[in-house]
C-alpha cells in the first residue's frame, strides 16, 4: 500500500490550490488524483474572461487561470496521477483508485483534501414533461461541445434556468451563430450574477422570462419546440399563459450539486448545501479529512474557491505537523431569517488568528436590508446591503476581538434584517 502525507482528491482549481499551499507549508509527500486527462477541472472549458480579478488583480480566461496553478504544481514538483478514478475512500483514510497504467491501487493518507467539485442537475431531477428526444443538453455539456470539441449542439436554442453557466452559454451560442430564443427561469429572480445578466443577455437582446417554466417538450427524434408558461406564487404553471417556442435545442441550467459520493463513503457529514459541514480549518467531522471549493458549496467566483482551498491546504499541513485545536470552545454557526447556510458550520475561537471569513447565500431577493451577526444574542455586525440575491455569495469577516469579547459564546447567528 502506497503512503502519502496529503492526498488531494481532484485536480481542478480547488485541488491545485490546496496542494500548492500544503507544499508551501513544508509538506513534501503529496499526491493529486484526477480522473480527467488533464488538470484544471471545469476551467478548461470556460474560455470566457472574468477570472482572477481578486487573486491576480487582472482579468483572465478560465484556462489561463487554471494554467497558472498547473504551472506552479509542475514547478514545485508535486506528484499527480491523471485518468485515475477514485472508487472508495474509507474512514481510516484509505483511498482505492483505478487507472489503466497501475490497475487498482490503494493509498494510505494521513490527511485527505476533498476537492471533487460539483456536477449539473440533470433533466431527470426536475421532471420536465414531454418527449425524450435528442437535442436536450445540460449547459455544461453544451459548453464542452462548443469550446473543447468545436461542435455546435444546435441553431435555435431555448435555455431553462438562469444560472451563470446558462447565461454564459446564451452569449456563447449567439457568438457561434445560433439564435437564442429565450432564457426561462422558474423563480421571480435570476440564479446568476448581475454582471452576467447584463453582459450575456441584455447586451445581445436575449429575453429573460422570469417566473416561467417549460410545460412540454415536443419532438420525436429531435426537439422541435417547447411550451412555456408563467407560474403562480406556488410555482405552478398557469394554463392560460402558455406560449409555444420553436427550437431544435434545449439547454438545462437548473443548478449545481456538490459531488459527494466519496465523502459519504468516508463517513463525512453533509449539510444543507449537499456538501460537508466543516469547521474554521475546513476540516470535516472525520479527523484529517478536509474539504474546499465546489464540493463544499457552489461558488460564483473561482477566486473564492482559491482562498478557501489555500486555507484547507494549510490546515491539512498543520494537521500532519501535529498542530492541534487551540482551546475547546466550539461555537456553532446558525443561519436564520433568509440565510440558507454558513461555511464554516462551527468555529473554534482559539484557531482564529486575525479574521475569519464566513460565507453564505440568501434564500430570496432582499432590497435595502442588513446582514447581521449575533454572538449569543448580541449583535456585532450590522451591514447595509442594497441588494441581496441567491445568485451571489456573500461574505462577512469576523475578527479575533469579537471572539475575545465573548469568550463563552456558544452560538453565532447570521441573518437578514430589515433595519
Amino acid at each position: 500500500m502506497q503512503q502519502y502525507d496529503v492526498v488531494i482528491l481532484g485536480g481542478g482549481p480547488a485541488g491545485l490550490a490546496a496542494a500548492i499551499k500544503a507544499k508551501e507549508e513544508g509538506i513534501d509527500n503529496i499526491l493529486i488524483l484526477e480522473r480527467d486527462s488533464s488538470m484544471g477541472g471545469i476551467l478548461n472549458q470556460c474560455i470566457h474572461n472574468g477570472f482572477g480579478l481578486h487573486t491576480f488583480k487582472e482579468e483572465l480566461t478560465g484556462p489561463e487561470y487554471a494554467q497558472r496553478f498547473v504551472d506552479k504544481v509542475e514547478e514545485m514538483k508535486i506528484p499527480y496521477r491523471l485518468n485515475t478514478m477514485i472508487i472508495d475512500v474509507s474512514e481510516d483514510k484509505i483511498i482505492t483508485a483505478i487507472n489503466e497504467e497501475d490497475g487498482i491501487i490503494e493509498i494510505k493518507a494521513q490527511a485527505i483534501v476533498l476537492a471533487m467539485g460539483c456536477r449539473e442537475r440533470p433533466r431527470g431531477a426536475i421532471n420536465i414533461p414531454g418527449a425524450r428526444c435528442s437535442g436536450i443538453y445540460s449547459a455544461g455539456t453544451a459548453q464542452k461541445f462548443v469550446n473543447i470539441e468545436g461542435k455546435m449542439p444546435g441553431k435555435e436554442v431555448v435555455i431553462l434556468g438562469s444560472g451563470d453557466i446558462g447565461l454564459i452559454m446564451a452569449r456563447r451560442m449567439t457568438f457561434e451563430g445560433a439564435k437564442v430564443k429565450a432564457v426561462v427561469e422558474l423563480m421571480p429572480y435570476s440564479g446568476g450574477l448581475k454582471r452576467n445578466i447584463v453582459q450575456c443577455l441584455d447586451d445581445y437582446g436575449i429575453p429573460l422570462k422570469l417566473a416561467h417554466t417549460i410545460t412540454n417538450i415536443e419532438g420525436k427524434d429531435r426537439v422541435t419546440g417547447v411550451t412555456i408558461a408563467k407560474v403562480d406564487e406556488n410555482l405552478k404553471p398557469i394554463k392560460e399563459t402558455e406560449e409555444y417556442i420553436k427550437c431544435d435545442t434545449l439547454l438545462l441550467s437548473v443548478g449545481l450539486l456538490p459531488e459527494n459520493e466519496l465523502s459519504r463513503t468516508a463517513g463525512v457529514k453533509l449539510g444543507v448545501t449537499g456538501g460537508p459541514e466543516v469547521d474554521e480549518r475546513m476540516q470535516t467531522n472525520v479527523e484529517g479529512i478536509f474539504a474546499c471549493g465546489n464540493v463544499l458549496h457552489v461558488h460564483d467566483l473561482v477566486d473564492f474557491v482559491t482562498e478557501e482551498s489555500y486555507n484547507a491546504g494549510k490546515n491539512a499541513a498543520d494537521y500532519i505537523k501535529g498542530k492541534r485545536v487551540e482551546g475547546n470552545n466550539t461555537i456553532e454557526l446558525v443561519a436564520e431569517n433568509g440565510v440558507g447556510y454558513t461555511v464554516p458550520k462551527t468555529i473554534n475561537a482559539g484557531n482564529v488568528d486575525n479574521t475569519i471569513d464566513v460565507r453564505f447565500r440568501v434564500r430570496n431577493v432582499f432590497s435595502d436590508s442588513y446582514i447581521s451577526v449575533y454572538f449569543d444574542g448580541e449583535r456585532e455586525v450590522h451591514r447595509k446591503k442594497k441588494v441581496l440575491a441567491p445568485g451571489e455569495m456573500e461574505t462577512v469577516k469576523l475578527n479575533k476581538a469579537m471572539f475575545e469579547k465573548y469568550p463563552n459564546c456558544k452560538k453565532i447567528t447570521v441573518k437578514v434584517e430589515g433595519e
